[in-house]
């Protein structure tokens, strides 16, 4: 299914974004020498689908796609406006990174970005772990969304 966030309406993500720092983490947007690094990092630990997906974000102009880094190590990334325009998605992290706070920062990084392109609602495509939407940024379910823009993928 879809879930639908109102951006205009997210909460203050400082916090999150100053507890990753102080562990090492950064999240930032990513730059185009960061592309085959980026793309590669997807391809190897979340398949080709979001590859491919990643490869449209940093098409874009500035890049939708956005990094998490412990150093110089990739431990997440985000993109938006990559399957269609309006939507969040895909978004992976790590396993031994996860539950620290990594996919909620690069969450508010994507859909801060969305706000400030004018956008009003953003929509998170496919979603997984629907609860952690919810909780995050109060997304809330489309009905009858499932399967959505991914049917028919070859």
């Amino acid at each position: 299914m879809d879930m639908l966030v109102k951006l205009y309406d997210l909460p203050d993500s400082r916090d999150i974004f100053a507890q990753l720092a102080t562990a090492g983490i950064a999240v930032r947007r990513a730059m185009a020498p960061d592309r085959h690094k980026v793309t590669a990092f997807v391809k190897k630990e979340f398949g080709d689908a979001w590859a491919s997906e990643t490869e449209v974000a940093f098409a874009r102009q500035p890049i939708t796609c956005f990094i998490a880094a412990h150093g110089r190590d990739l431990i997440g990334f985000a993109n938006h406006d990559a399957t269609a325009a309006n939507f969040f998605g895909p978004t992976g992290v790590l396993e031994n990174a996860r539950n620290k706070g990594v996919g909620k920062a690069l969450l508010f990084a994507c859909l801060e970005d969305m706000r400030a392109l004018g956008y009003a609602y953003a929509i998170i495509g496919g979603v997984g772990p629907a609860e952690f939407y919810t909780r995050a940024v109060g997304a809330v379910a489309i009905e009858g969304s499932a399967p959505g823009i991914y049917r028919g993928l070859v």
